[in-house]
């Protein structure tokens, strides 16, 4: 436990000692308070207008605690991770350059973006280094995926309330301490500005899809998915509730709420992430030949293939099967970045850029009449794209280096955690091709790793343990052997 202490009034003298002044606590907070508080209190820090930006400031309290307690343990893999963000650092120095095709701008125009982008790189490394270096007994693994599964819940909950007032959205205390110029940036409305949906011409008509409590209805997709499998892991292994009874029908509205508002975002991202999702969580199972598990998760699959199609859910899919609008874009845009980074491949530009005109002509951009007709920003389609034109080809190379690696390092961890773990790395490389990562998704993505290495680091005492005779474990516990 952590606490803030005073001085009391001096205890009488006894025996001859000198007073010895008693210290009272004032204020007593549990281990891990830090992301307790994060995401415990996570609809109040939406409202607020912070969202996810809560963990680059509660990471100051992180790295206080872990420069207190040092030497500081250091994941597997770390060094890739530590070598991609000095990548990102140096590749500041690339902020003022025009590639060809790209729109003119300045370092002060685009160093906001950067600016925030490197500090949740920072806070979250703050933030793995954090939950990998406290002990089972200060912040228990359970205690982390019911923090997880209760980001599912409010993701969950988030997605029908975007679903039923779609058009919700209000100025954040936040947003309205920011000056009026920073305030009006697409970006930074994405950020500090609380709004349900995102309301998109996707079916040839505009349609809502449930953004809360994120930055875009992408991220919401991304993080539902990443939730999900924290609040499957938890129920399996006991969690949710004491009564199997209750824990079963939790699992079961839960999960029927998340196809529920999954399908009704329109993000086929999430969908193809889904279906991959349990063909992985089957494969693992059947390895363990855990076959009455593997018969259950088929058996959940066939029933929601064989139900969803005859609800208005059916004509969901096939409308938004029927309209890849935005699959020009985002061919165009991934094209565009190829381009960009070819310019500059080993430090890339720091940042996103923004594309002249639109994929139908140069000549033809934004324009008052018709805001979305161009001048898309080059990175912001995916992960991997945003790497190319930020980091060039060494960064990229370096950051799915890191998760490749994590997946290979812990690919022998059977348990729940290690299966939701190591999915969560496998879906980090996946969504890439769809999905920025920074702020949100990343945040799960590490969590995602934190707890595969705490697990390790688990198995790695009891087996240290066992190798203890039985004298010698009581003699190092001060029992008498």
């Amino acid at each position: 436990m952590t606490g803030v202490v005073v001085p009391d009034a001096a205890t009488p003298p006894a025996l001859g000692r000198p007073p010895q002044p008693v210290r009272r606590v004032l204020v007593r907070l549990p281990d891990g308070w830090p992301l307790i508080a994060a995401f415990g209190l996570f609809p109040l820090w939406w409202a607020l207008g912070l969202g996810i930006l809560v963990l680059d400031v509660l990471a100051l309290p992180m790295a206080i605690h872990l420069w207190r307690r040092r030497p500081i343990r250091l994941p597997p893999g770390f060094g890739i991770w530590a070598l991609f963000l000095c990548w990102l650092v140096v590749s500041a120095a690339m902020l003022d350059a025009n590639p060809i095709g790209t729109l003119t701008g300045s370092v002060t125009s685009r160093s906001m973006a950067y600016t925030l982008r490197l500090i949740s790189y920072l806070a979250l490394t703050i933030m793995l280094l954090y939950i990998g270096n406290l002990s089972e007994r200060e912040l228990p693994r359970r205690r982390v995926m019911a923090l997880m599964a209760w980001m599912f819940a409010v993701t969950v909950v988030g997605g029908v309330l975007g679903i039923v007032f779609p058009r919700f959205s209000f100025s954040s205390p936040v947003e309205l301490l920011l000056p009026a110029g920073v305030r009006g940036n697409v970006y930074v409305q994405s950020l500090f500005h609380p709004a349900l949906s995102q309301v998109q011409d996707v079916l040839g008509y505009a349609a809502p899809r449930p953004k809360a409590p994120y930055e875009y209805t992408n991220a919401w997709g991304n993080n539902l998915s990443l939730t999900a499998l924290w609040f499957v892991c938890l129920a399996v292994t006991g969690g949710l509730a004491k009564r199997r009874s209750v824990r079963l029908g939790l699992l079961v509205t839960g999960l029927a709420l998340a196809v529920v508002t999954g399908v009704w975002s329109l993000n086929r991202g999430l969908w193809l992430g889904a279906g991959l999702s349990v063909l992985y969580v089957a494969v693992r199972l059947a390895r363990q030949r855990r076959f009455g598990l593997v018969a259950a998760v088929a058996a959940g699959l066939c029933l929601a293939v064989a139900v969803v199609p005859v609800t208005p859910l059916g004509d969901v899919i096939s409308s938004r099967l029927d309209n890849g609008r935005s699959d020009e874009i985002r061919s165009s845009l991934a094209g565009q970045a190829i381009k960009v980074v070819n310019h500059s491949p080993v430090l890339g530009f720091g940042s996103t850029r923004t594309a002249q005109g639109s994929p139908e002509s140069l000549a033809v951009g934004r324009s008052p009449t018709c805001p979305r007709c161009g001048n898309f920003v080059i990175g912001s389609n995916g992960q991997l794209w945003l790497l190319l034109v930020s980091t060039g080809y060494p960064g990229t190379a370096l950051y799915f280096l890191f998760f490749l690696y994590g997946i290979w390092r812990f690919r022998r961890d059977d348990t729940p955690i290690g299966i939701a773990g190591s999915l969560s790395l496998w879906l980090a490389l996946f969504y890439a091709l769809f999905y920025n990562a920074v702020p949100s998704p990343l945040v799960f993505y590490l969590i995602g790793y934190a707890l595969l290495w705490r697990n390790e680091l688990d198995q790695e005492d009891a087996v240290r343990e066992d190798a203890v005779p039985d004298g010698a474990a009581r003699e190092v516990a001060g029992e008498p052997a």
